[in-house]
Parts: C-alpha cells; sequence; structure tokens
C-alpha cells in the first residue's frame, strides 16, 4: 500500500510538472491589430490557391474571372471592391438578402468566412478590358483566353446628355463620378444593365431595401431607359 501511494503521489507531480511545461510554452493569445481581420482567433491571410478553387464555383455563372454571364442574368464580379462583395455574400449567407440562385452556394460548408475573404480578394484584383486588343492572335485557344478578360456591354437605346444629369446629380455622390463605385457602394460601369434593371426592380417592390428608395421610385420610365444608355456607354 505504501508503495501504491509514493507511485500515485509521483505521478502527479510528474502530471503538475508537464502541464507548468506545457503553459510555459503555450502562445500567447494573437491580439488583432487594429483593422486585422480574425478568423477563429487567427489573423487572416490571403490563400490566393483557396480563391482559385472557391472560383471554379462561381465561374459556372460568373465566368473564370467574374465577367458575369447569363446575358447579363449574372452579374460582374470582378474588379468590385472586396469589402462591398464580402458583404453581400455574408447577407445571401444569412438570407438578408435573397438569392435563389446562391442558395446551394451560401452555407457554411460550401463557402466559410475564409473562403469569402480569399474570393472576394481575389476578384477585387482582377482587370476586365473593355475591348479586345487590336492584335488578336491567330490561334482560336489563345483568342479565348484573351477574351475571358474582356467585358462587353451591349449600348441601350436612350438620351445619353439626360441620363449624364440623371447619374450627375442622383448616382454619381455614392457611385463615383464615372460608376466606378465607392467603398462599399458598387461600381455600375460597366456592369451588365439587365442585371441593374433586375436591381431596380427589387428596391422598388422593396425586395431589397435601398437608402434612398423615394427617389428612385420619382423617376419615370423614360428617364431610366436615359440612365442605362449612359452607363452602357461608360466602357468606351
Amino acid at each position: 500500500m505504501m508503495m501504491i501511494r509514493h507511485l500515485g503521489a509521483a505521478a502527479a507531480f510528474i502530471l503538475a510538472l508537464v502541464s507548468a511545461a506545457d503553459a510555459q510554452q503555450a502562445p500567447p493569445p494573437v491580439a488583432a491589430a487594429p483593422g486585422q481581420i480574425m478568423i477563429k482567433g487567427k489573423p487572416y491571410v490571403y490563400d490566393r490557391d483557396n480563391a482559385m478553387d472557391v472560383m471554379r464555383i462561381c465561374a459556372g455563372c460568373h465566368g473564370e474571372l467574374g465577367a458575369g454571364g447569363g446575358g447579363g442574368s449574372y452579374p460582374r464580379l470582378g474588379g468590385l471592391n472586396a469589402d462591398y462583395l464580402a458583404d453581400q455574400m455574408r447577407k445571401f449567407k444569412s438570407r438578408e438578402r435573397e438569392n435563389i440562385p446562391m442558395i446551394p452556394f451560401a452555407v457554411d460548408r460550401e463557402l466559410n468566412e475564409q473562403d469569402v475573404l480569399d474570393v472576394t480578394r481575389f476578384l477585387s484584383e482582377v482587370k476586365l478590358d473593355t475591348k479586345p486588343p487590336a492584335d488578336m492572335p491567330n490561334d482560336g485557344y489563345a483568342r479565348l483566353q484573351i477574351m475571358k478578360k474582356v467585358l462587353q456591354i451591349p449600348r441601350e437605346a436612350g438620351d445619353l446628355a439626360a441620363g449624364k444629369e440623371f447619374y450627375g446629380n442622383d448616382c454619381a455622390p455614392c457611385h463615383g463620378r464615372k460608376g466606378e463605385g465607392r467603398l462599399k457602394k458598387p461600381l455600375l460601369a460597366p456592369q451588365h444593365i439587365s442585371y441593374l434593371k433586375v436591381q431596380v426592380a427589387s428596391f422598388l417592390s422593396g425586395k431589397r431595401p435601398h437608402d434612398d428608395v423615394e427617389l428612385l421610385k420619382s423617376k419615370s420610365e423614360t428617364e431610366w431607359a436615359n440612365l442605362w444608355a449612359y452607363l452602357s456607354s461608360l466602357q468606351d
């Protein structure tokens, strides 16, 4: 019995030493620097390879470089502000913003926070041309790869001068002088006009919130047509 007590005491003493050593070796918790994004207690580090994996899923609708697709049903994402894109993806996941095609993908299993930050950072760095280069190669595959980086928006009919006035007075303060976007206000040009029309309809119906919905409601169909004509011209 005396031997057992001695062994038990020795084991307790060793366990205490090991616990103390672990405590000394354990790294202190990482404090977030000002503006630092943390994911599960660890600073966010951009993973481009993961972004490319996520883009393989997005590409089916939005294209490999986020130029949009479906005749404009799916918007251009390439070149948009990363914070804006991440915010919208989180709204899809929380169902704050309703988007039926996104439902299968806007879940943590398919799109966790690291995925959101990686893919939006990647998309924000994409540079899309609005015209193909003058010296296009003869090789078909090479031409295809080049055209993936070209965003072409069909021109809309309307009064460009009137559309420019509408835009300058009511849209430019938030979306930029040339539709380039500001912070978390998305770019409007070049963007697929058919997509923009659907978003405006959602704002007007209350399906999607907008800060100045009464201003939107005050515009006539002709005024909207003029705005679309002007925005579609900004790729030139």
